[in-house]
Formats: structure tokens, C-alpha cells, sequence
């Protein structure tokens, strides 16, 4: 990397690449065309939201607390950019989209937490993370471009909304289980450490 190139570009270029993406699919709704800014806007965010991090490692700057803040405030705006892009689309209602991110912010507070109380942080469940979900979205990115908006297949719901909504069941189902694993963990630990203070 050239040495203008510092963590904290990158970090606001992963930042402008989920407005990117988010800007293209709302413009789907004048042109499903649109959706190849999304698609660009996609590797844009992979690249920065990347290698900020490794960026900084590599060059020993790192700045533990301000980097991870910062980084993850950015991500969080990101991702409320990007689902607030997809609903504001043709192929996915707003209330769906926002369901979606409700349940992935669920899953990162988790993360967040479980970082602070049992000193584990993970970015990924299910043997997915934020990689293979940027390549599922552009998948179904490509799914669109391929089908013009279609009308409801369950009730008010179109298949995208289907997919999204599934996915965010999917997030929410995770945030539950992995919260009450982590609960009986501190309960052993707290018992364990009341135990050993008693004796």
C-alpha cells in the first residue's frame, strides 16, 4: 500500500462504499441498472473495511481503543446505509430491509458484549461473516438484475422480501441462542468465583 494510504482512509473508503451501495439500490427504482453501483460499492466496502485494520498492524500504528470505536461505529453506519438502500428499492419493502438490520445489530451488540464479559469476539457464526454475507447480497444482487421487481408470493411478501426477512430470522435466532450460551457461561463462572471466595 502506498504510504497516503493510511488506516483511517481506508476506513472512511469502507464507509463510502456502503453509501455507494446503498445509493444504488435506491436508484434501482428508477433504473434496475442501478444495482451495478451496488455491486461496485460492495467491493469498494470490502476492500477498505478489510484491510484498515491489517493496514495498521502491518505498520505497527495501531491505536487499540480509537481504531476499534471508530471502526465499528463505521460499520454499524454502513450497514444501516446499505439495508436502508435495499428497502427503499423496488424488490424489497422498508419494513423488511429494516427487520434485517435490527436482527444483524442484534447479533454485533452480542459480539460487543460477549468481547467485554468473556474476552471472545467473533465475527463469524455458522462458518459465515461479513465476507460471505457481502457475497450473498451481491449474489442476490445479480438475482435482480436478472428479474424485474416481482408481485407477492406469501401474502404482501415478494421472494427478496422472503430471502431478507429469512435471513434476518436467521440473525435473530443466533442473537438468542448464543446470548443465553453466553449467560450460562457467566452464571457457571459467577458461581464458580463466589464458590472459591466462600472457601
Amino acid at each position: 500500500m502506498p504510504g497516503w494510504a493510511t488506516p483511517d482512509k481506508l476506513t472512511a473508503l469502507g464507509l463510502t462504499g456502503a453509501g455507494v451501495v446503498g445509493a444504488g439500490y435506491a436508484l434501482s427504482s428508477v433504473d434496475p441498472m442501478w444495482l451495478w453501483l451496488s455491486i461496485v460499492g460492495f467491493f469498494i466496502n470490502w476492500f477498505g473495511d478489510s484491510l484498515d485494520g491489517s493496514l495498521a498492524r502491518f505498520r505497527k500504528i495501531e491505536r487499540p481503543l480509537f481504531g476499534y470505536f471508530i471502526d465499528h461505529s463505521s460499520d454499524a453506519l454502513g450497514n444501516m446505509m446499505i439495508m436502508a438502500g435495499i428497502g427503499a428499492s423496488p424488490f424489497v419493502r422498508m419494513d423488511v430491509a429494516l427487520f434485517g438490520l435490527g436482527a444483524y445489530l442484534l447479533l454485533s451488540i452480542h459480539t460487543f458484549l460477549a468481547a467485554r464479559v468473556v474476552a471472545e469476539f467473533r465475527l463469524s457464526y455458522l462458518a459465515a461473516g461479513p465476507t460471505e454475507l457481502r457475497l450473498v447480497l451481491i449474489t442476490m444482487s445479480l438475482v435482480m438484475l436478472a428479474t424485474a421487481p416481482v408481485g407477492p408470493v406469501l401474502g404482501p411478501l415478494s421472494g427478496f422480501d422472503l430471502f431478507i426477512g429469512g435471513l434476518g430470522i436467521v440473525l435473530f435466532v443466533l442473537f438468542i441462542v448464543q446470548t443465553l450460551a453466553t449467560a450460562r457461561k457467566l452464571l457457571n463462572r459467577d458461581a464458580s468465583n463466589r464458590d472459591s471466595r466462600a472457601g
